[in-house]
């Protein structure tokens, strides 16, 4: 076996062996699909972390009604085959209370109707709207609508009073999902989609598509890929001359994807929560309370690795989990399943979470910042305000 599937393994059995051995009927068992080894990792091992951050305070405060939390994360590593077979573990044999992920859109489509068929609640950690539209009884996310994603691109755009529009996709379920949601959306906003191209989500060189998408005549790049691929894009780009802008999805909030892509990155725009400036958001701002804790808990335990958006998705639905559980006074699924749907002003790492019966991710495009990065690091993008003309004197 070679020192990388080894290492792998091992990582594997200390993530599943997170929680204490405890008799069954002291335990509320809680799953996780999550990606925490392999291709999606960046995704997975934060979330991972994240989980096991959380379900250790809420445990040392007592657990949920009166049970301690019994953790199973199973690595699932991006493969749906694998996230199937696991989902069918903790439903049939587990019979856990919900399952929270998995981390990739693919995975989370491939066990949305196991889920709905064991009745068991679903909390995604994957991002693309098909998650949850429509509507799942017993599926929910956490991510931001990857619509509103589009949107706030598409707006910043046509600001900027550009029309031609290049569009690269990897060819995963969050770059399929965002590329619909492009093609959708990008007419109503006066743009035109010059360039259309699909890239393999594991290519390490993307020179030939970028260079069909500067061919095209394109002002803008838009790339929608959750894997390093982004990076890719960014440097080949630059590297053949492209001095348009470049956005990326909100795929993008890793700093690792910064430096992976160097001085390339500088300028690049991309929609995210707002955990990433969480330090300069206002005192009076509802979501930075939870925003600097959850960052300085995070950092502090797992430096050096920072607190990302990605992690933040795991966060915030076993919070919803554990408020639904409050909520419902109960351990029961039906009943836990009905108090989440009705959550309301639910204050998340990804936003404010509001639910109903027709809306099973509770965000809105408020949920949303446009980012850039500079000097290395990300900012809040600044809008320029155009000076109204000084009014006549009157003569």
């Amino acid at each position: 076996m070679k020192f990388a599937q080894i290492l792998s393994a091992l990582m594997f059995m200390v993530v599943v062996s997170v929680s204490p051995v405890l008799a069954a009927k002291d335990t509320v068992k809680i799953g996780a699909l999550l990606a925490v080894t392999g291709p999606a990792s960046f995704l997975g091992a934060p979330e991972a972390r994240s989980l096991e951050m959380l379900v250790a305070g809420i445990n040392k405060k007592g657990g949920l009604k009166g049970k301690q939390i019994e953790l199973i994360i199973k690595d699932t590593g991006a493969s749906t085959e694998k996230a199937v077979s696991f989902a069918k573990q903790l439903i049939d044999e587990e019979k856990v209370l919900a399952i929270i992920g998995p981390s990739t859109s693919g995975e989370t489509m491939g066990i949305k109707k196991l889920a709905e068929e064991g009745k068991t609640i679903l909390l995604s950690c994957a991002a693309a709207e098909a998650i949850v539209n429509p509507v799942g009884k017993y599926v929910f996310k956490t991510p931001q609508k990857d619509s509103d994603a589009v949107i706030k691109i598409l707006d910043q755009i046509k600001k900027m009073k550009l029309t031609k529009i290049g569009v690269l996709s990897s060819n995963s379920g969050f770059g399929n999902a965002g590329k619909g949601q492009i093609e959708k959306l990008a007419s109503g906003h006066g743009l035109t989609i010059v360039s259309n191209e699909v890239y393999d989500k594991s290519a390490n060189d993307l020179t030939g598509e970028v260079t069909k998408v500067k061919a095209s005549g394109a002002e803008a790049i838009i790339n929608w890929s959750i894997e390093p691929a982004q990076a890719i894009i960014i440097k080949n780009a630059r590297q053949i001359g492209f001095t348009g802008p470049i956005f990326q999805s909100h795929g993008f909030g890793n700093i690792k994807y910064v430096e992976a892509a160097g001085a390339a990155a500088e300028g690049v725009m991309f929609p995210a929560g707002r955990l990433l400036i969480a330090d300069v958001l206002p005192k009076n701002h509802p979501q930075k309370t939870v925003l600097v804790n959850y960052k300085k808990d995070y950092e502090t335990k797992f430096k050096p690795d920072a607190a990302s958006t990605f992690g933040g998705h795991a966060y915030d639905a076993m919070l919803i989990l554990q408020k639904g559980i409050e909520k419902a006074n109960s351990l029961d699924k039906e009943a836990v399943r009905t108090a989440i749907e009705g959550l309301q002003g639910i204050v998340g790492t990804g936003g404010v979470f509001n639910f109903s019966a027709t809306d099973h991710n509770g965000l809105g495009l408020d949920a949303f910042e446009m980012l850039t990065v500079k000097n290395g690091k990300f900012t809040m993008l600044e809008q320029k305000v155009e000076k109204k003309a000084a009014p006549k004197k009157k003569k």
